[in-house]
């Protein structure tokens, strides 16, 4: 009704226009942006002489917040029945979106848009890795087929085994992935021997180099003599056969190992009873016990022994119904009851060098090597006395205290590994050349040493153990997951 507003606009400001007495000046007549006509006017404030712009300002733009918060609050109750069918909701005067459950606030779209994003790579990151899995195993497949038609020629209809793989060289625990496909593929039977995961490893590897040290000199430890050679058929070695597989190790665990037999068992054990440690790790406490060879290269123990201490390196032998090993980390010797299944002895050996001071060429923290022949048990060591060299002392098998030592002029660091025959210490000259030889002898009867050259093949060419099994005439190694055996022939006197 544009006569009632005129009509207001004239009382309201009819004392100002009267007060003023100049109509034109207070009232203006004009079209608006729309063509509409309007009237404006204004009217002087009868109380104030002026207005602080800046107060009134701030107080106008308080009070349109406080507004603006209300009727927010305001809307959000009426969203809230809205949502009953009450009607249309109205858009939030401040420009937020509509509130309700058809739409979220862009602060939750912009969360589900990185997790969305996150998803996507998420997504491609595991796709990549089923790709790259994929060509792995194609690969294995591609290995398997090439090992099947080698191993299996057309109309056997065989099936390729695990000797397979050894022909070939493939190391089944670097597989990774390509390991775990080959093992359902090609591996039969109930499970492999128990495996564990290795800690950390820390081992150590030396280049091999032979210095002449000063003559030998027999150490006046105690008054015994040579112990007496019983078996007549004793002589010097004269030579040393190609090596036969009789078992693998399946994982990394078992590169560097020890495997035995022992030559004067107890019962209820045999010389047929074999015992294997893999010694990669810092806590190897695990004993294998099988109850025939046959049973070695299945790769099935019939027991596994925990042994309460843990061992060193690859230096145990098996004598007389126990365990004789290095403690980790010590120049202490141990015996384990194999029967009892506990430690019976233990003694430390004066002076020796231990956790790499005076190791084989190869490393592994060889410093203390246990050995076994027809005389009985002996230990190889070194000590800073002998600057290096090889000591060499018999042990009394039930107390472990020393009845006798001898030290040589050959220099540990030099050899690779070592056994005894008749009381005469062999060394190997390499642990990793395929053509290595059996290069020292020292014999304890004349106290005296000399160089030999008897061929000794190193087929998987990193040989981390060799032991002398007197009653079986042969020597044990283990050769890079490989445990092998050489014959061997004595030349007698």
């Amino acid at each position: 009704m544009p006569g009632a507003g005129l009509l207001l606009l004239l009382l309201l400001g009819g004392p100002a226009l009267r007060a003023r007495g100049d109509p034109a000046a207070l009232l203006r007549r004009d079209n608006d942006a729309s063509g509409r006509c309007t009237y404006t006017f204004t009217v002087a404030s009868p109380g104030e002489a002026s207005c602080p712009e800046a107060g009134g300002v701030a107080q106008l733009r308080a009070e349109l917040a406080a507004l603006t918060a209300r009727l927010s609050r305001l809307e959000g109750a009426g969203g809230t029945a809205g949502t009953a069918g009450s009607g249309p909701r109205r858009a939030d005067v401040s420009g937020a979106w509509p509130r309700g459950p058809q739409r979220a606030a862009p602060g939750g779209c912009e969360e589900l848009q990185r997790a969305v994003e996150r998803l996507q790579e998420e997504k491609g990151r595991w796709e990549r890795e089923k790709e790259e899995l994929g060509r792995r195993l194609e690969s294995s497949t591609q290995e398997i087929a090439r090992l099947r038609a080698a191993r299996c020629p057309p109309g056997t209809g065989g099936v390729p085994g695990r000797d397979a793989m050894r022909s070939a060289g493939k190391d089944v625990s670097t597989l990774g992935a390509e390991g775990m496909v080959l093992g359902l593929t090609w591996l039969p039977g109930p499970p492999a021997a128990p495996r564990w995961e290795p800690e950390s490893l820390s081992y150590q590897e030396l280049k091999s180099e032979r210095t002449e040290l000063p003559a030998s000199r027999l150490l006046e430890e105690t008054a015994l003599g040579r112990p007496q050679v019983e078996d007549s058929d004793c002589g010097e070695l004269a030579w040393v056969g190609e090596p036969v597989v009789l078992g693998r190790a399946d994982t990394i665990a078992g590169k560097y190992g020890v495997w035995m037999k022992d030559p004067e068992p107890v019962a209820p054990f045999t010389r047929d009873t074999t015992w294997r440690v893999d010694t990669v790790g810092t806590e190897v406490r695990q004993l294998f016990q099988y109850e025939a060879a046959e049973q070695l290269a299945r790769g099935y123990p019939a027991k596994v022994h925990v042994l309460p201490r843990p061992l060193e390196s690859t230096g145990a032998v098996v004598y007389r119904g126990g365990l004789f090993f290095q403690l980790r980390r010590s120049r202490a010797l141990a015996r384990y009851d194999l029967r009892a299944e506990a430690i019976s002895a233990e003694r430390e050996l004066p002076g020796a060098g231990y956790h790499g001071q005076y190791p084989y060429s190869w490393g592994g923290y060889t410093d203390i090597d246990l050995a076994v022949d027809e005389t009985g048990l002996w230990v190889v060591y070194s000590t800073e006395k002998a600057r290096g060299a090889i000591v060499l002392s018999k042990l009394d098998p039930e107390t472990l205290e020393i009845r006798r030592t001898w030290e040589t002029n050959i220099r540990k660091q030099s050899v690779a590994n070592s056994f005894i025959i008749c009381g005469t210490l062999y060394t190997v000259s390499s642990y990793s050349a395929p053509n290595a030889t059996v290069n020292f002898a020292y014999d304890t009867a004349t106290g005296s040493s000399r160089s030999l050259s008897i061929p000794f093949e190193n087929r998987f060419q990193y040989l981390s153990m060799v032991d002398y099994n007197p009653a079986e005439r042969r020597l044990f190694a283990w050769d890079s997951y490989n445990m092998v055996a050489y014959p061997v022939r004595l030349a007698h006197a």
